[in-house]
């Protein structure tokens, strides 16, 4: 432990872990505004599942093996690691000349990030006792909560293009971006934070890890874009979806069960099985997968909320999100510091589970004639209960165990979150195709869709038997788009001809998105309902921990021991 360390020291180390968590938590909302932009320079809408499905298969296979890593070889090593290849992972993914090579680059971005989660949040646990983690903890909450509003902002912002040192921004530059901060944490992290020495000979558990790579690999591909990545596969073979779903679970069942049989017998397991012995460790990895599904559930599916209802750009419906942050930040902090006083953490649990519980089944009464400022009032007090969660989670599980122990225990309890969100976003994606799909039994003879069609331009937009692409059609800048194209098939037109035929499309746009906003609405409201329920579960486990008050550091302990 560095316990003893200066104060200004451990700011200083605290700051760069930071910045580059930061860029990591960054990475997921900012490249989503910049997608539109590179398939449309690659042309590769096809590939379009596998830019940001590359990324969170290697992040989610990375972060319980580098927290076990960071265990055995001391955090700076393993982090400084991670920083470097996610600064290099970003720059050479910024350069890549067809998306063949995007692909790799964010595959290998990943890996670093992955690295940076598993040990941003445990070094926590390295230079402070467990009294003074809660304020770094809450903290670190509220670096992720101002990602999710800056990386719309800023990825709207570099992709639109702007004039920066007489260069042009594009999409390249957000990668490019976490260029520079990398390199200023990697000499922070490299110069301040100290190496942790170990007491013993580090054995790593190889086989332990080729089987969890392989478990969380083929999940994480059974349930995010399965279809989409596996096209050609499918066809190839004669399998459904269903059948290659059957196949990948099967991987997995038989990944896991050897990786149980491995791991009951390594010397140092990537995740100990005694920690499931642990009462309140099962606790926590319960809550964080039904939290991570729930919390996901409800920022997702907001933000489309904004846009297919208000009509908001990706820039726009960030900056909606703005109250649910305010109120993360405020509670995220200002709990943090009283933990930090009281020793206590699961009363803060108890009331933020509870309000967000509230919050999220409230977002289930929003509908297309909802006021911006009814929802903006359950966004604050659903951040506020969010923001108290969320950092408390990582306090609570590394309170259980001792300090060799918190790579691994605080990772895991990342991998739990990180599984959550995935099986999360797969359900409620499929809840919401067959919400449209069960609204809109009649949209194909819609007005509307007819004339789209008659259009060589609009039918590139994408399959109009699509759910995703009905919505797409309602999006501000498709129809944007499109009503460009119209305008100029008809400026030719006599005045009179043009001002009716233009009327006459207009209303039938209108019409069109009537219909797709409140099958739309249907849909999100059960999504709502259901990551209601999610939390209310999550809620009833929280109430069963059994707290343990965390302690002050010990001045008696002696530092530079893991």
């Amino acid at each position: 432990m560095h316990h003893h360390l200066e104060l200004r020291t451990k700011i200083i180390i605290m700051l760069s872990v930071m910045a580059s968590l930061f860029l990591v938590a960054l990475d997921q909302t900012i490249i989503a505004t910049a997608l539109g932009k590179i398939v449309e320079e690659f042309n590769a809408f096809d590939s379009l599942s596998w830019i940001v499905t590359a990324y969170l298969l290697t992040t989610t296979i990375t972060v319980p093996i580098a927290g076990k890593l960071s265990d055995l070889f001391g955090r700076r090593s393993i982090l400084l690691i991670g920083v470097a290849i996610f600064a290099v992972g970003s720059l050479l993914s910024g350069l890549a000349g067809n998306v063949e090579q995007l692909i790799a680059w964010r595959a290998f971005q990943g890996i670093g990030g992955g690295i940076i989660t598993a040990n941003a949040f445990t070094i926590i646990g390295d230079l402070f006792a467990a009294r003074e983690r809660g304020r770094w903890q809450g903290l670190f909450g509220a670096v992720f909560g101002l990602s999710s509003v800056v990386g719309p902002l800023l990825g709207g912002w570099l992709t639109d293009g702007q004039a920066i040192f007489g260069l042009t921004t594009d999409w390249r530059w957000t990668f490019f971006i976490n260029v520079p901060v990398g390199i200023a944490a990697f000499i922070l992290i490299a110069i301040f934070c100290p190496p942790l020495r170990h007491d013993k000979k580090p054995v790593v558990d190889y086989m332990g890890a080729a089987l969890l790579t392989i478990a969380l690999g083929v999940l994480v591909l059974a349930v995010d874009n399965t279809e989409a990545i596996f096209t050609d596969v499918m066809d190839a073979t004669g399998l459904n979806l269903v059948g290659l779903r059957t196949i990948m679970f099967s991987i997995v069942a038989i990944a896991t069960a050897a990786f149980v049989w491995v791991e009951r017998r390594a010397k140092e397991p990537i995740i100990p099985l005694a920690f499931f012995r642990n009462r309140n460790y099962v606790l926590i990895m319960g809550i964080a997968t039904l939290f991570g599904a729930a919390f996901m559930g409800s920022i997702l599916y907001l933000t489309q909320f904004n846009q297919q209802v208000f009509q908001a750009t990706p820039t726009e419906s960030g900056l909606m999100l703005l109250p649910m942050i305010v109120g993360l930040m405020i509670t995220s902090i200002s709990s943090g510091q009283i933990i930090s006083r009281t020793g206590r953490y699961k009363i803060f649990m108890q009331v933020g589970i509870v309000l967000a519980t509230v919050m999220v089944f409230a977002l289930s009464t929003l509908t297309p004639d909802s006021s911006y400022w009814y929802e903006a009032v359950i966004m604050v007090l659903l951040g506020a209960g969010l923001g108290v969660v969320m950092p408390v989670m990582n306090l609570a599980v590394q309170n259980e165990f001792k300090q060799h122990e918190l790579g691994a225990a605080t990772s895991s309890s990342q991998l739990f979150r990180s599984l959550g969100s995935t099986i999360g976003i797969a359900v409620f994606g499929a809840m919401l195709t067959a919400g449209l799909t069960n609204g809109l039994t009649n949209i194909q003879s819609d007005a509307y869709l007819q004339l789209l069609k008659q259009n060589p331009e609009a039918s590139k937009i994408g399959d109009f038997n699509d759910s995703n692409t009905l919505l797409n059609l309602n999006m501000p800048d498709t129809r944007g788009r499109i009503t460009d194209g119209f305008d100029r098939s008809v400026e030719k037109l006599p005045a009179p001809i043009r001002e009716q035929a233009t009327k006459h499309f207009t209303d039938e746009q209108n019409e069109y998105s009537d219909k797709i906003t409140r099958a739309f609405s249907d849909s999100l409201q059960r999504i709502f309902i259901t990551s209601s329920v999610l939390m209310l579960f999550a809620a009833v486990l929280v109430f069963s921990i059994k707290e343990r008050q965390l302690a002050h550091a010990n001045p008696d302990q002696t530092p530079g021991v893991a």
